[in-house]
């Protein structure tokens, strides 16, 4: 029998490209979850997994232990936590789990909101794409007191690996600080190959030689031979959403005064990027992007 502070009962809102998946881990798992997005194909995807498909957001979160929110962005996680019928339909004490990459110092806020009703809230955003997402395999950084965290510790093992990244906010910030890494080594690897094949060097050639030297990463390793070299552009993560990560790790580090002349550097190009892209553009289509700017300017 499981103990008094268990989970048994997850209610999950945001069953987009990563959210669905990670409910059908939860139902292969063993948990009921209670799975609820605005789209009601959505729904029915993840009904399709196994999870009872809720159609509001108190039916997702009604008895549950724990709620999982994966969303775009901080304004739609506060418009779910802070609704009343949302809170009120809570089991007492359930955990808020915030999987989104929200913004952090919005995080520790609304963590003060939820914690004054009874309701303890977690950060724990993820990284590793839908592939990671569909194997288990993500990488999971999690920020919280140490009371909430071991609780939720069973369902966010089901995801990947966890790593706990300090009190409430933390896993926010760090995976803002991630993607900032991430698009900054994805542009200049960009930059490296339109250089190289405008010198004769093949595109193939390169990543692989980067792979095995000092230049490697994970643009290299993954996105350049999965998503741009296939020529799919088809990771699952829109350059819009990874814009607002960049910007989120520049503002955090423009707060905290620590220079980011890089990263301000990084955000102004994607944003360029952005303005010239379908607004639903996988954030791989930055190189095929970059690719062409190169050769307008010359």
């Amino acid at each position: 029998m499981p103990e008094s502070d268990a989970i048994s009962t997850i209610g999950f809102v945001g069953l987009g490209n990563m959210g669905t998946p990670m409910v059908a881990r939860l139902v292969e798992a063993g948990f009921h979850v209670q799975a609820f997005d605005v789209s009601s194909d959505a729904r029915a995807r993840a009904a399709s997994h196994g999870a009872a498909a809720a159609d509001s957001l108190a039916g997702a979160a009604v008895g549950a232990d724990a709620v999982i929110l994966m969303l775009p962005n901080s304004d739609i996680v506060e418009s779910v936590a802070d609704a009343s019928d949302f809170t009120a339909a809570l089991a007492p004490g359930a955990v808020i789990v915030d999987m989104s990459s929200s913004e952090p110092l919005r995080t520790r806020a609304l963590a003060g909101r939820l914690g004054a009703i009874g309701h303890p809230l977690v950060d724990a955003p993820v990284s590793g794409g839908v592939k990671g997402a569909v194997g288990g395999s993500l990488t999971v950084m999690v920020g919280g007191d140490d009371g909430p965290v071991a609780r939720v510790e069973p369902v966010l093992g089901v995801f990947g690996r966890s790593v706990r990244a300090g009190g409430i906010g933390a896993g926010h910030a760090v995976k803002a600080l991630n993607n900032l890494l991430s698009a900054t080594h994805l542009w200049i690897t960009g930059e490296a190959i339109a250089a190289g094949e405008r010198f004769g060097l093949d595109p193939e050639v390169m990543i692989s030689i980067f792979n095995g030297s000092s230049g490697r990463s994970g643009s290299t390793e993954n996105k350049w031979p999965n998503f741009v070299l296939s020529g799919s552009y088809a990771s699952g993560f829109g350059l819009r959403l990874m814009l607002k990560d960049m910007r989120i790790a520049v503002g955090l580090a423009a707060a905290a005064g620590a220079p980011s002349r890089l990263g301000e550097a990084a955000v102004e190009l994607w944003g360029e990027a952005a303005d010239g892209l379908d607004p639903a553009a996988d954030h791989t289509e930055i190189a095929r992007w970059i690719e062409a700017r190169d050769v307008v300017s010359h």
